[in-house]
């Protein structure tokens, strides 16, 4: 199953979970409110989430007499990619790691910390800069935003169910209510629909990554040489974890945060085994 048709299942299934939510909350006003909210909420962090990230980092621009070598790789995997030259940016860290954003590939931004640039050979540094222009190129921000209006609508309806259900009434009628099943039903709900949304949100940004391993590897015909700079990141990252957000966990190429979940399920990336070795079976 390719990693684009797995990412609009689960876009599918958030959307089915979102309107079980809804009918937790039946007729009740609160519910419309909510999903404004949490539409309106979304649609601002999309429209300025490179300004929001790239702030939230401390990445600051890079002018082209600044390090042309980077602004060359960039403009040629660009180019090899068919979308715009992004904008580069240079996170004063010296974990290596690196992120894209942008709404779309006209707005597109690639930020790499300076240990990044320290460790890396050309050949890995084409490797990781080719993975984050296919974010870029797959509209990976669009799409990740996408589920993260579901999962917010989501959770305020279960916020709101929550509430209607200690207040007595959801908009059901009197023999919904005062059913013993119908009440464990809407509780069970309550709980389990937002831990269901976050586990498919981490899904689609696992797949995302496969997706973004694999154009990337395409774009410069080289996944040996991301597959070594994968390998690189992973264990200085692991050693040296970063300060950042964990909300913005997921948008780097490898995880910054020393934390590792104990089930898949829970993890911003797919096992850096994992992606190696589906990057040395596309170098067959």
């Amino acid at each position: 199953m390719s990693n684009v048709f797995k990412t609009f299942l689960f876009l599918a299934f958030l959307t089915l979970l979102f309107i079980i939510a809804g009918k937790l909350i039946g007729g009740n006003i609160g519910a419309t409110i909510a999903l404004i909210l949490a539409l309106g909420m979304n649609l601002l962090v999309y429209f300025f989430s490179d300004k929001l990230v790239i702030a939230s980092t401390g990445a600051i621009p890079v002018e082209v007499h600044e390090d042309p070598e980077l602004h060359k790789i960039v403009e040629e995997v660009a180019r090899k990619a068919e979308i715009p030259k992004p904008k580069v940016y240079l996170i004063p860290v010296e974990t290596p790691n690196a992120f894209a954003t942008g709404r779309n590939p006209k707005k597109g931004v690639v930020a790499v910390t300076a240990g990044l640039r320290k460790l890396l050979t050309l050949e890995e540094l084409k490797g990781v800069i080719a993975h984050e222009i296919a974010h870029i190129k797959n509209r990976d921000i669009l799409i990740s935003t996408i589920a993260a209006v579901l999962v917010g609508a989501i959770t305020y309806l279960a916020n709101i169910a929550q509430w209607g259900l200690m207040l007595g009434g959801l908009g059901r009628s009197e023999e919904e209510e005062s059913s013993p099943l119908s009440f464990i039903g809407i509780l069970v709900g309550i709980i389990i629909l937002p831990i269901a949304a976050t586990l498919v949100q981490l899904a689609i940004s696992r797949s995302r990554e496969y997706l973004a391993d694999e154009t990337g590897a395409k774009i410069i015909k080289n996944p040996l040489a991301l597959a070594r700079a994968l390998e690189k990141l992973e264990n200085w990252n692991r050693a040296y974890p970063m300060n950042v957000n964990p909300a913005h966990a997921q948008m780097y190429i490898v995880n910054p945060l020393s934390g590792k979940s104990f089930l898949k399920l829970f993890l911003t990336h797919p096992p850096i085994e994992e992606r190696i070795a589906r990057l040395m079976k596309l170098a067959l």
